[in-house]
């Protein structure tokens, strides 16, 4: 019999610590089953091939990280440390982290066709379009069925109802799922006319690595690329990363914020116009109002150099001169004919014959000299007469429009000062010196 005799705790804690020791940091790949979920949160299941099983432990903290939902059935590889569960004497792995069979391969994949692409420059913000502020049409690609669309339709209906949707349908996981994204692509990019959209959005809801695969194919990423409109991508949730979010022209976290961030928020919108209206009408108004003080001050500028009243002035003028020279040939008629009866009284007394005979040619003269006189007067009020009447002429309407201008009135008379005052297909009356053209404007 040995000399040491070993207690079931004591060789249970040496089989431990060997495992511990030789097995630490290991990939172990199965199946799950037996799983089980109790209330403190910890995983329980067996990993089982054709040839064997595995009892393992997925405690609590490590869990919350995994992106993967547990169940029977999974075909799935472990990472732990092999360790003994001493109640039972029972080894298991105590896990630390799970994927899906194939992650690695997968992962392998994605970050292989990320860095080509990226070489060839598919990811440049250079080369990414705008998208479009105010869409009036977006087309969607993606399943008719899923949860994704009935969101983003909800989402666009509220927000933007103006917004008309085209779905192109198409698978979102499973072979051949993204050959058919891609035609939905390219049937959007290839439309003409009303089934041309302004926008493309790739889209569907969240999932495994192997449910997004359809979009970290390059088949894909090819197509958006190509693409003429601008794409944007809606996959999974905010965690998860595709290829086409990579390529697509703007990538969003989900399918609802895709659709929250594709159209303007319509309420906002209204605001918004509205106070550009209000903003628009007051400055129209101070506008309006400073015109109407130009234009007063120009009528009362013209008022105030009115031709008529200038003309009526010289009417006056003349009137007087007509009167003043009425008198002053009265009263030299009246100072010859006091003469010619002096002249005729004293002929009475003298010899009439030789004073008549000198006082005859005294009087043909002063009366030649009046003529003169008068003539020249009268030629000299016919010459004032006629500058005055050739100024009145020239001040006159008439006179301005013979010399090339003319007045441009609307179609109720009003005269045009500026061009703010007509719209395009309005009808004006242009007056020139010899006659009227009737217009629109253009």
């Amino acid at each position: 019999m040995s000399e040491h005799v070993h207690t079931v705790a004591g060789i249970t804690s040496l089989i431990r610590d060997s495992l511990e020791s030789r097995f630490s940091g290991i990939w172990v790949e199965g199946e799950i089953s037996n799983h089980r979920l109790p209330g403190s949160g910890h995983h329980y299941f067996t990993l089982k091939d054709p040839f064997a099983q595995l009892s393992c432990v997925f405690f609590k903290g490590a869990a919350m990280r995994c992106p993967v939902r547990l169940g029977d059935g999974m075909q799935v590889q472990v990472y732990g440390n092999l360790s003994v569960y001493e109640a039972r004497g029972q080894y298991q792995l105590v896990a630390q982290a799970v994927q899906a069979k194939g992650f690695g391969d997968l992962q392998a994949k994605f970050e292989a066709l990320k860095r080509k692409l990226e070489a060839e420059g598919l990811f440049d913000p250079e080369r990414k379009k705008p998208i479009p502020f105010f869409p009036a049409s977006i087309g969607i690609v993606t399943s008719p069925t899923g949860a994704a669309i009935r969101d983003m339709i909800h989402v666009l209906s509220r927000r933007a109802p103006w917004v008309r949707l085209m779905i192109y349908p198409a698978r979102v996981q499973g072979d051949g799922a993204a050959e058919e994204i891609a035609a939905g692509v390219r049937f959007f990019d290839q439309a003409s006319g009303a089934n041309r959209p302004d926008l493309v959005i790739v889209a569907r809801g969240g999932g495994s690595i192997e449910d997004l695969w359809a979009f970290n194919e390059e088949v894909l990423a090819r197509a958006i690329a190509a693409c003429g409109l601008p794409v944007m991508s809606g996959v999974g949730h905010e965690i998860d990363f595709t290829i086409a979010d990579f390529v697509a022209d703007r990538r969003e976290p989900t399918p609802s914020a895709a659709a929250e961030n594709a159209a303007p928020d319509g309420v906002t919108l209204l605001r918004h116009l509205g106070r550009l209206r209000e903003a628009l009408e007051s400055r129209t108004e101070a506008s309006l109002a400073l015109h109407q003080r130009h234009v007063l001050s120009l009528r009362r500028e013209i008022e105030a150099r009115e031709p008529g009243r200038k003309i009526r002035s010289w009417m006056q003028t003349l009137d007087f001169l007509e009167e003043r020279m009425d008198y002053l040939v009265s009263g030299r008629l009246q100072q010859a004919k006091s003469g010619l009866d002096a002249a005729r009284r004293s002929l009475a007394a003298i010899q009439p014959e030789r004073v008549l005979a000198r006082h005859g040619e005294e009087v043909a003269f002063l009366s030649e000299s009046l003529d003169r006189a008068a003539r020249r007067r009268l030629a000299d009020l016919a010459k004032r007469l006629q500058a005055t009447g050739d100024l009145m002429k020239s001040l006159s309407p008439e006179g301005v429009l013979k010399r090339g201008y003319s007045l441009t009135t609307d179609a109720e008379g009003r005269l045009i000062t500026s061009s703010a005052q007509v719209r395009k297909g309005d009808w004006v009356r242009t007056r020139l010196a010899d006659g009227e053209i009737a217009s629109r404007v253009e």
